[in-house]
């Protein structure tokens, strides 16, 4: 689906940007022209690679995403009755998923652009909201809004929205699902089943 591209455009991070030495809306306007011209001379990622699309997505996005805090908040209050054994395991799961999701988008990739809209940040902010619009040919534009924040010395995405939908609570309502029908080890073995046939698949093409 062309909305997948969206989830991942703005926030494949080029080496050697840091994200403390630019504010959120720069950061993400800096780096999204490097994912885009990278994508733009990878054949291999554009014909569906999905081994080299997750090579990109583990060494240019993850080091910039909070997964234990997008992980609690998709479990929601399931998350107090879990050991830190399970959130350790449910972190890590979370956060394969997630890599399969952006290296499907990154594949996906059509000659959308980006449209910045005018970014609003107090002194001392540690939590902001940068909004995007992707413009695809032939389609309709998505909204596409990041949530960052303060990680220590770093800034940290811990939620997206596209399209109004937030990722987090789109997770939260299927984990609580499965949560009530099975359990958390339930919902671990479900997540686990998930990466298995992903990596399958991705090793098939």
């Amino acid at each position: 689906m062309k909305w997948l591209f969206a989830m991942v455009a703005g926030l494949v991070l080029a080496a050697g940007v840091s994200a403390q030495e630019m504010t959120p809306d720069a950061l993400i306007k800096s780096v999204t022209s490097d994912v885009l011209d990278i994508v733009r001379k990878d054949k291999d990622i554009q014909s569906g690679n999905t081994k080299k699309a997750i090579e990109l997505v583990e060494a240019k996005v993850l080091p910039y995403f909070n997964f234990t805090r997008m992980t609690k908040l998709a479990l929601a209050r399931d998350w107090r009755n879990t050991t830190p054994a399970q959130q350790k395991i449910l972190t890590d799961e979370f956060h394969a998923l997630l890599v399969r999701t952006y290296s499907k988008a990154l594949t996906e990739y059509k000659n959308q652009t980006i449209d910045y809209k005018p970014f609003k940040m107090q002194p001392g902010d540690t939590d902001v909201k940068v909004r995007t619009e992707i413009k695809q040919p032939g389609g309709k534009p998505i909204q596409l809004d990041y949530y960052l924040e303060k990680h220590e010395k770093d800034w940290k995405v811990y939620d997206i929205e596209v399209g109004g939908i937030s990722l987090i609570l789109n997770y939260r309502e299927s984990f609580a699902n499965e949560v009530r029908q099975s359990g958390i080890d339930g919902l671990i073995e479900s997540l686990h089943a998930k990466n298995k046939s992903g990596e399958a698949a991705s090793v098939k093409k």
